[in-house]
């Protein structure tokens, strides 16, 4: 799994667009990606940029490329607005609908060329897009295998940094998923070594009980600033989370929009951590969704804000958490899964 944060721009005016076109283009340039689907992905971005500026007046945009599993190029784009918004977005997805006097080709264009595309809006509140485009044709569209847990994760650097002290990786042990997330004490450099020091032991820990994890990565970044972490981990055959976090990284399990929140441990991962912890064990019959954020991100948020929001794929869920409770003074990172 790529490990990388997504760059971001505010879109505030017509005159940031062709600057955010060349700099997507020149990065999708240096990848293999064919021609054509080059020229369709440029097609995606112009229309959801325009979109911001002419239904919103602007807004943010965030974009990263990343490696799939099968090690083939993945380009990744958030848009999202607090303009006017939209109750009926089902009727704007069809050719010719519009509100702006324009063909109205735009969103269904974004969806043809698009491996993913999901758009949520409300009235009065904005608009959050999101689409996913791989190497490969778009009518090749992405199928998620059963009873394996796929995450989305949105992570920002801290405005000015160009490294991120936020960090995040999932693996597979046997029967079980594990999933970590650590924050780096403070940000920048040091942050961002002491992140991706713990990501490297957790990648190289054979142990499957959370706290044994935990003091794994403690013994490894001793050398480093430290950091906040919390494991989660899935066993597929019993259908069951064990859960133990470090500091200030919260995690929350929902069971429709019924959620309990894991209480995680003081102390400070490569400094000092208990003696004693012990993993909280959930059944995943009774939790679908798991989310696990920095402090990044506010606490005072629940999914009832969204109407509808459970029925939108994880990367939607994420960006309107996002851009409701994003603090944009630290290293940003907020993290969906699901089990399929």
């Amino acid at each position: 799994m790529d490990n990388n944060f997504f760059f971001n721009h505010k879109v505030e005016d017509r005159s940031y667009v062709s600057y955010i076109k060349r700099e997507i283009h020149g990065l999708i340039a240096k990848t293999a990606f064919e021609s054509m689907r080059a020229g369709e992905l440029d097609i995606v971005v112009s229309e959801l940029l325009s979109n911001l500026i002419k239904h919103a007046g602007g807004g943010e945009i965030f974009y990263k490329l990343s490696n799939s599993e099968n090690n083939s190029k993945v380009f990744e784009i958030y848009c999202i607005d607090s303009g006017p918004g939209n109750n009926n977005m089902a009727k704007m997805m069809k050719d010719g609908a519009s509100s702006s006097n324009t063909l109205g080709h735009g969103l269904g264009a974004i969806d043809r060329l698009s491996n993913f595309f999901q758009i949520y809006s409300m009235a009065g509140w904005g608009t959050v897009a999101y689409a996913k485009i791989l190497m490969e044709e778009a009518q090749k569209k992405i199928v998620q295998p059963k009873n394996e847990i796929h995450i989305d994760t949105l992570q920002v650097c801290m405005p000015g940094e160009e490294v991120c002290g936020d960090g995040y990786q999932m693996k597979k042990v046997n029967d079980e998923t594990q999933i970590f997330l650590g924050d780096g004490l403070g940000h920048g450099p040091n942050a961002h070594e002491a992140v991706q020091t713990a990501i490297m032991a957790f990648n190289q820990c054979t142990e499957t009980e959370p706290t044994d994890i935990l003091r794994f990565i403690h013994q490894k970044v001793k050398k480093t600033r430290g950091l906040v972490g919390t494991i989660a981990s899935y066993h597929h055959s019993r259908k069951e989370w064990k859960i133990c976090g470090i500091g200030n990284i919260t995690t929350r399990l929902y069971e429709g929009l019924m959620s309990k929140k894991v209480m995680s441990h003081n102390g400070i991962i490569g400094l000092n951590i208990p003696a004693i912890m012990n993993s909280l064990v959930l059944s995943n019959a009774e939790y679908q969704h798991i989310f696990m954020y920095s402090d990044g991100i506010r606490n005072h948020w629940d999914l009832h804000q969204y109407p509808a929001i459970l029925k939108f794929a994880s990367p939607i869920i994420a960006a309107a958490i996002f851009k409701d409770n994003a603090r944009r003074n630290d290293d940003m990172t907020l993290l969906v899964g699901k089990v399929n």
